[in-house]
C-alpha cells in the first residue's frame, strides 16, 4: 500500500511538471522593445517557435526514463533484492523521465533564443 501511495505521488508531480513546462514553453523571453515593430516581432515569434516545435521532447524523456530505470534498476539490486531493484527501477525511471522533460523544453526554449537573436532582436534572458 505504502509503495502504491509513493508510486501515485511520484505520477502526480511527473504530470504536473509537464504541465507547468507546456504552459511556459517559449513564453519567458524577454527582448529589448526599443524601437522594435512589436507586430513584426509577433510573426518573428511565431515562426521560431515553428522550428522549436521540431525538438523532439518526447525522444528526450524515452530516453532519460530508460537510463534511469537501468541505473535505479542496478542500483537496487546491489544494495536488495529483486523487489527492490523492481521499485528503484521505477523511481529511476520516472526521475529520468522528469529530467528528460526539463532537457528538452530548455532546448526548445533555446532554438526560439537563438532564432530571434538570428532576427536582431536582442534577446535579454
Amino acid at each position: 500500500m505504502k509503495t502504491r501511495s509513493g508510486l501515485a505521488l511520484v505520477s502526480i508531480l511527473v504530470l504536473s511538471a509537464c504541465a507547468h513546462h507546456r504552459q511556459h514553453s517559449g513564453g519567458d523571453i524577454i527582448i529589448d522593445t526599443k524601437h522594435v515593430d512589436m507586430g513584426a516581432y509577433y510573426q518573428d515569434l511565431h515562426e521560431c517557435r515553428s522550428y522549436a516545435a521540431q525538438v523532439n521532447v518526447g525522444e528526450k524523456v524515452a530516453t532519460k526514463a530508460v537510463t534511469g530505470a537501468v541505473v535505479g534498476g542496478a542500483i537496487g539490486a546491489i544494495v536488495g533484492d529483486s523487489s527492490s531493484a523492481a521499485r528503484a527501477a521505477g523511481v529511476g525511471g520516472v526521475l529520468g523521465a522528469v529530467k528528460g522533460t526539463g532537457q528538452g523544453y530548455r532546448e526548445k526554449q533555446r532554438v526560439v533564443r537563438n532564432c530571434l537573436r538570428g532576427r536582431g532582436y536582442r534577446v535579454l534572458n
